[in-house]
């Protein structure tokens, strides 16, 4: 399975959470991964899910349920006016995924990450979805790059003062 179908897949269940206790998903996202070998679900990769695949699937989402609290926190704090609560499920499991990717999965340059979750919108998502998600990941990126600019410039700092240079 390619990058973006396994990404896409654990966008696929990430949606499904959201309509189902935590109890429940474990069976679901069995069902749903059996569905997909089984060539139940719609999708064009469905005939070659290996094992490997869902190894790397079941890992994507538990990284994602381990950092939701901080995912949805920085979420509510990005958006404006567009609480987690408030949101499209759709929008908010891309953008569950897409900031995961961002902020806790090396393997993903974040250009990458917001791409991919663009193009999810522009398939999954309503007519706002592609430019509500970018704006918000697009904020976060900046953001982000402000503060490893700021983290740099005080690491920076911090090594002249021991190294008893003057500014």
């Amino acid at each position: 399975m390619k990058r973006s179908e396994l990404r896409e897949t654990v966008f696929r269940i990430l949606f499904m959470r959201q309509f189902n206790t935590e109890e429940e998903m474990k069976e679901q996202a069995a069902l749903y991964l059996d569905g997909l070998k089984e060539g139940r679900e719609e999708v064009p990769y469905s005939e070659y899910v290996t094992a490997e695949d869902e190894a790397a699937v079941a890992e994507k989402l538990s990284g994602i349920m381990k950092h939701i609290p901080e995912i949805d926190t920085l979420l509510n704090q990005t958006s404006r006016g567009w609480k987690t609560s408030r949101m499209a499920k759709v929008d908010l499991s891309i953008l569950r995924l897409a900031v995961y990717e961002m902020k806790y999965d090396d393997a993903v340059p974040i250009g990458v990450a917001i791409n991919e979750a663009v193009e999810l919108a522009k398939h999954y998502g309503g007519e706002e979805s592609p430019s509500f998600i970018n704006g918000i990941l697009g904020k976060i990126a900046r953001a982000g790059s402000e503060d490893g600019a700021e983290s740099e410039t005080s690491d920076a700092g911090e090594r002249q003062k021991e190294s008893g240079a003057s500014e």
